[in-house]
């Protein structure tokens, strides 16, 4: 997987568990994907209804891939607690995420590997803004 290649040419992130205070790495990630050119879209119950980054929080993916049919998530980015994600399985499956990324300290092998035979990439345990910092040097690729 190049990681580089699928973040040059990603443009919509969908984050799972986006929140609003700016000290959570859950809202300065996503904060600094989003000043870097990504569109940011913010799911947490919640927060549903507010704005962040510029688009209304969604309660939900399933909530997410109603508002913008036909739109296509390019990563899904996760911010929930590992032991969470086999609950979010479903509607993983259903937005159909070109890369489902697992934020630092986030691994479920079985559900990655659930993913994974539906044909959706996962990185898991790693942080998107240092991964982004690492292969741009600071620099936008968009």
């Amino acid at each position: 997987m190049n990681l580089r290649k699928i973040l040059e040419s990603a443009r919509t992130i969908a984050v799972l568990g986006a929140h609003k205070d700016p000290s959570r790495p859950a809202h300065y990630v996503p904060r600094y994907l989003w000043e870097a050119g990504y569109r940011i879209l913010p799911v947490n119950p919640r927060f549903a209804g507010e704005v962040l980054f510029g688009e209304v929080v969604r309660a939900s993916l399933f909530e997410l891939a109603e508002a913008y049919p036909g739109e296509p998530v390019d990563i899904l980015d996760v911010f929930r607690k590992s032991q969470a994600l086999p609950g979010h399985l479903e509607e993983i499956l259903a937005l159909r995420p070109r890369l489902v990324w697992l934020q630092s300290g986030i691994t479920h092998p079985e559900v990655e590997n659930k993913l994974k035979e539906a044909g959706i990439p996962v990185v898991a345990d790693r942080c998107l803004m240092v991964e982004h910092r690492r292969l741009f040097r600071g620099g936008i690729p968009l």
